[in-house]
């Protein structure tokens, strides 16, 4: 059926008429005519008879600027289809809500919703808690619509909630709710070749803008050269695979050499890891009671050492001559990476010495700016350049002045690219090229605290209490969680993108959400940049561009209008965090 214009003399007519078969030939015959072409346009009867028939089509919406009541809202759609899909495949939903039910304590909102939220604003913007409430106006979340401030306050406590107090004197024996989601989500994705054969491990300390928590806001040596202010240190766990494990929260006054051994017996009781694994630390960790301490629990270690502190190794390890074994690894994308080796043994104790030709030459050439630095500067007679650390580990005092001391500078280049190694593996179970590079995989580790720091910039903790603080830091482990997920999904797909490309075009897929007459429709945005390829990685099919908004759709339009609360309610939700 169609609407056609019949020709009359000087006339013109609108008709409606409809096709059909007669004996198999084609025939169409007039259902009715509208009248002259001019005369509908005149008495706006062809808009009335679209108006009307819209109505009875659901996958159509009619909009007459100047008739209708329209309105529109937009949101954004792709943070939720894809990590909401990676986060119930990784079952950390499912965890969280297994957890929940084996309680005795009822929440009145959706707990795990809550959590989703506040992980998806580390994702994406950071932040406080009061800033994700915020946040979330322009997003479309599953499940979120009646969640409010205080909400996300007490699933942040419910989160670091203590569970077992552990033997009461070491704050890093208690455990908490935090602890157990961390144990069910490995043992979930856990499958026959899953293990922790080796683990990597470091520390880093965040800072508080207050006081922090009782227990957590300590002084203590601030890796933010902040010792002013409280802190707290963040261990973090990650498999040889690249996986975040778990983290481990402590006072701000726990000494790195001292978090090794704790960490190590936890490990095995906390996902029940009974075969023999390797420890990979960095230099910060080793001493002679956390190797005795790990070689007497059956652990094996890879730990860096400090060439300059540790006497056997300035005066003797590095000194000694041998035949280096020349090590090559292909990069994905750019130039071989070369590493040269060798190994040596004193006391019984296995050492590697590693040396890499591109960070000798980058040593050489800084060393060489700065003393050409403080030879202009000290030919000036200026000492402004003697209070900075890098410079005055060149120069000496000679008489009330100061002059560069050649025996320094010939000593730093004996560092040049180099690192040593100490480890408990002997040579047949780990060769040294093979020691070299496990230790060298060690910066996905401290990629990590990068990207808690700087990209999901965990500060600035406003929360005062050591439960909330925990939850806080959690939320920010658990999106790190799913972004390196999306990144492994990313680079198994051969794609290798930046973080900030991903969030930039996932956050510009919206849809936009029309209603006029009574009905309302979706309109989805063009897929731009990489957005396309990451939907593809994780396997989400792209919503349709028009579909039509029923009732088993999101209805944002309704959500906004629940979100906007009273002033009085406002109030009451701000003061949450004074009590927090």
């Amino acid at each position: 059926m169609f609407v056609r214009v019949k020709k009359s003399g000087k006339n013109r007519y609108l008709q409606v008429v409809e096709s059909y078969r007669d004996n198999g030939k084609p025939r169409q015959r007039v259902i009715g005519t509208l009248g002259r072409v001019e005369e509908c346009e005149k008495e706006g009867v062809i808009d009335s008879l679209i108006a009307s028939l819209s109505r009875f089509e659901n996958r159509a919406l009619l909009i007459l600027t100047d008739k209708e009541n329209v309105s529109a809202d937009a949101f954004r759609i792709g943070p939720d289809l894809i990590f909401g899909r990676l986060w119930n495949q990784l079952g950390i939903g499912a965890v969280i809500q297994s957890i929940l039910a084996s309680t005795d304590r009822k929440f009145e909102f959706d707990v795990e919703r809550a959590i989703f939220l506040t992980v998806m604003h580390r994702l994406f913007a950071s932040g406080s808690d009061r800033a994700a409430n915020r946040w979330r106006r322009d997003y479309c979340f599953t499940g979120t619509e009646k969640l409010e401030l205080h909400h996300l306050y007490r699933a942040m406590w419910w989160l670091g909630e203590e569970i077992d107090g552990g033997d009461g004197a070491d704050p890093r024996t208690k455990r908490h709710i935090k602890d157990k989601i961390e144990e069910q989500i490995f043992l979930r994705n856990r499958d026959l070749f899953t293990g922790l054969e080796i683990v990597f491990f470091d520390t880093t300390s965040l800072y508080f803008e207050g006081e922090g928590g009782d227990e957590l806001g300590s002084h203590g040596h601030s890796k933010d050269h902040r010792p002013d202010l409280k802190q707290m240190v963040v261990g973090a766990v990650i498999d040889d695979e690249g996986r975040p494990v778990c983290c481990e929260i402590w006072p701000g006054n726990a000494v790195d050499v001292k978090s090794l051994q704790p960490v190590t017996e936890r490990l095995g009781k906390r996902f029940g890891v009974t075969n023999r694994f390797c420890i990979v630390a960095d230099r910060g960790m080793i001493s002679k009671e956390n190797t005795k301490a790990l070689k007497d629990s059956g652990i094996d270690y890879i730990l860096g050492v400090k060439m300059r502190n540790v006497k056997e190794v300035y005066d003797d390890i590095l000194l000694r001559g041998g035949r280096w074994q020349e090590v090559r690894v292909e990069r994905k994308g750019s130039q071989s990476w070369e590493l040269k080796v060798k190994e040596s043994y004193q006391d019984g104790r296995r050492y590697v010495v590693c040396l890499d030709k591109e960070q000798a030459n980058r040593d050489a050439l800084v060393r060489q700016t700065i003393l050409e630095s403080l030879k202009a500067s000290l030919s000036r007679g200026s000492k402004q350049l003697v209070g900075n650390r890098g410079y005055r580990r060149y120069l000496k005092t000679l008489g009330k002045g100061f002059e560069i001391d050649r025996e320094k500078v010939e000593d730093g280049a004996r560092y040049d690219g180099k690192w040593v190694l100490q480890t408990s593996l002997i040579k047949e179970k780990m060769p040294a090229s093979q020691v070299a590079l496990k230790y060298k995989e060690l910066w996905q580790v401290e990629k990590v605290f990068r990207d808690i720091k700087s990209v999901l910039e965990t500060r600035p903790i406003y929360h005062r209490r050591d439960e909330t603080i925990r939850g806080h830091v959690f939320c920010s482990f658990l999106a790190l969680m799913l972004r390196k997920e999306l990144e492994k999904r990313l680079e198994f797909k051969g794609y290798n993108f930046e973080w900030a490309d991903i969030c930039q075009d996932l956050e510009a897929l919206q849809e936009v959400e029309i209603s006029a007459s009574g009905k309302r429709i979706m309109v989805r945005t063009e897929c731009k940049g990489v957005c396309g390829k990451v939907f593809q990685a994780v396997g989400v099919a792209i919503p349709p561009v028009i579909r039509a908004a029923d009732k088993e759709t999101h209805k944002p339009l309704e959500q906004r209008r629940r979100r906007r609360r009273s002033a009085t309610q406002e109030k009451c939700a701000h003061n949450q965090l004074n009590l927090l």
